[in-house]
């Protein structure tokens, strides 16, 4: 190993003797000299590594697991995580990282960036990302393997941001909802301000970070592959059928037990199902999946439906483990949509995981306190003007709400004294972002540009509420 010993000896003879020479570096560089920075054999990233790891062992070391609170909030942070592996990793982060890789590995990069690159035009770029995110109309965690998919494709930063914000941002049915339970007027605010912030979020990320998009699309069309062998029929009928699969095993449960809505709730299984067939035989036709093979999946899939008790999770799994079983035999297109699809879940999951401990010990699920009393929330979100709204936009890019579940909690939280212009900043920021989607957006991103997206959406959700809160 080699040690800098000269350069530390140096430091410590002009130390020592009667003052160094006008050309000297100052008190600061020799004391960093002989303190023995800038040298060794620990990199940077090393004593990172070594510092989180001391950080940890102090964490554990002093907690306080006497604390009543301490203990209760680490009871919501694995009820949160439970809650969320329940509602949400099967049904919806799951398809949501098959059409991720089906993007990255079938989609030609040329088509992403005519339609959503950097050099596409804005009112294209911008308008097949936000209806695209619309038409999904998913929770901020499971628009992450989509949003990493179609960045990672060719996207724009800002078609992707905007993307990254209209999935759960411009949710038709909570919009709806809203409207029904906490008026009319709030419903409409959110539904015009979620639409423009869409649009206007992504121009003002692709606005400061335009030198950046510049250099990577450059990059990209250098390092552009050739035109896939894949026909682009079969691969948007694959695209399709898996979101048919995403909206149709997510479709919520509607207010009123009757009507369209209604009807469509009590046939989503069916319908599920069948967009699984039409998967199944996208497969078998246009992507070498042996028929056999399919076969195999839909009797099994069956017989876990019958044998389940009509709960639907077990033939879904049953199917899921299937398709990624056989996918992962292949050693063709199947085979690299597989490992694309893994790609993406190996990234996020950790990352969500760690977030959602994170968000539950803090402030913990609807209707239960984490380590931050419930009353300091609603203290500080009491009433209008500028503090308590940019306070509730703060509070709902950190906080994570399930898909609809910020309606009853902003009710709740409406009913205790919050005030209409927080209540739309709350609406406008929480769906949109979370902790654990902080934490997964920077590893697709980096902090940098994570942080000036967190920043836009907080600021723009304060200044509507703040308008709102004038004229409502």
């Amino acid at each position: 190993m080699t040690v800098h010993r000269a350069a530390v000896d140096a430091q410590i003879a002009n130390t020592a003797g009667e003052g160094p020479d006008p050309g000297e570096p100052g008190i600061v560089p020799r004391l960093r000299a002989f303190l023995g920075f800038g040298s060794g054999v620990m990199s940077g990233r090393e004593w990172t590594v070594l510092l989180v790891g001391v950080a940890v062992f102090a964490v554990f070391y002093f907690a306080p697991v006497e604390s009543p609170r301490v203990s209760a909030a680490a009871g919501e942070a694995f009820a949160l995580a439970r809650d969320y592996a329940r509602e949400h990793v099967l049904f919806c982060l799951v398809p949501a990282f098959f059409i991720a890789g089906a993007i990255a590995t079938f989609v030609r990069q040329g088509a992403i960036f005519r339609l959503m690159g950097p050099a596409a035009p804005r009112f294209v770029a911008y308008g097949t990302a936000s209806i695209s995110g619309t038409l999904l109309a998913v929770c901020s965690c499971t628009v992450l393997p989509l949003f990493t998919g179609i960045y990672a494709a060719g996207a724009g930063l800002g078609p992707a941001a905007a993307f990254l914000y209209s999935g759960p941002a411009i949710n038709v049915m909570a919009i709806v909802l809203t409207a029904r339970v906490l008026g009319l007027e709030l419903g409409v605010a959110r539904a015009i301000a979620a639409i423009v912030f869409a649009v206007a979020i992504g121009l003002v990320m692709a606005g400061l970070f335009r030198r950046d998009e510049r250099t990577r699309s450059d990059a990209m069309v250098q390092s552009a592959p050739g035109e896939e062998n894949v026909p682009l029929g079969p691969v948007a009928l694959l695209l399709v059928t898996l979101v048919g699969v995403l909206v149709a095993a997510t479709w919520g449960a509607p207010a009123s037990p009757t009507g369209a809505w209604a009807a469509v709730y009590r046939a989503k299984w069916w319908i599920t199902a069948g967009f699984g067939v039409v998967l199944g035989g996208v497969l078998v036709r246009s992507f070498g999946l042996a028929p056999g093979r399919f076969a195999l999946v839909i009797v099994i899939t069956a017989a876990a439906a019958l044998l389940s008790g009509g709960r639907p999770e077990a033939p879904f799994a049953v199917a899921v483990a299937g398709l990624a079983w056989f996918a992962s035999r292949d050693e063709g297109e199947l085979g690299e949509w597989f490992l694309s699809s893994w790609s993406f879940a190996r990234l996020i999951m950790p990352l969500l995981l760690v977030g959602i401990l994170v968000a539950g010990f803090l402030l913990g699920r609807p209707g239960h306190q984490g380590l931050v009393p419930a009353e300091w929330v609603t203290a500080a979100l009491g009433g209008d003007g500028l503090v308590p709204t940019a306070l509730a936009s703060v509070a709902g890019a950190l906080m994570y709400f399930a898909t609809l579940t910020e309606v009853p909690i902003l009710e709740g939280l409406i009913g205790a004294g919050m005030g209409d212009g927080p209540a739309l900043a709350l609406l406008l920021a929480g769906p949109a972002l979370s902790l654990p989607a902080i934490l997964v957006i920077q590893s697709v991103i980096g902090w940098r540009k994570t942080l000036a997206f967190a920043g836009v959406v907080a600021v723009a959700a304060t200044a509507a509420g703040l308008i709102y809160g004038a004229i409502a």
